[in-house]
């Protein structure tokens, strides 16, 4: 059996893939209707509304738990990995992103004073906790759905 048989055949990687997909559409609908115009970065850009990680890694624990049974370790394995995620996605990512902003001001600042020109840094890196739990619903709905 091939590789893309197996991914194909594979419902936990279907659910997740699927849930990364649906989560990027959304975001991509909700950004394109609140700025009235398309941009190509949301089609693998990070950060907004749902978390596309968040989505991902939910239907695959979700999954796997319907798959392997609850009480199996690969479903505590990926229940492990979900929470790391989630814990990355809504805390370090995001306050990456903070201080990417500060960093900006400060480039900006520096450039308009003394004319000194920088490459700005990737502000949009993580999400908010409304923004985790959101893709985490899509997620699991997903897993439901594709049951």
């Amino acid at each position: 059996m091939s590789i893309l048989n197996a991914w194909a055949a594979n419902q936990a990687f279907k659910s997740w893939l699927f849930a990364c997909l649906l989560a990027q559409s959304i975001k991509i609908v909700l950004g394109t209707i609140r700025l009235r115009r398309f941009d190509f970065r949301w089609l693998l850009g990070t950060g907004g509304m749902p978390s596309t990680h968040a989505s991902g890694v939910t239907a695959l624990s979700a999954t796997i738990g319907f798959e392997a049974g609850f009480d199996s370790p690969l479903f505590a394995a990926a229940v492990a990995f979900t929470v790391i995620t989630l814990f990355d996605a809504q805390g370090v990512r995001r306050w990456s992103g903070r201080q990417a902003q500060i960093l900006n001001k400060m480039i900006e600042d520096m450039y308009f004073k003394r004319r000194i020109q920088e490459q700005r840094v990737k502000e949009m890196l993580g999400h908010t906790p409304v923004e985790v739990l959101a893709g985490a619903a899509v997620g699991l709905a997903t897993a439901l759905a594709m049951r």
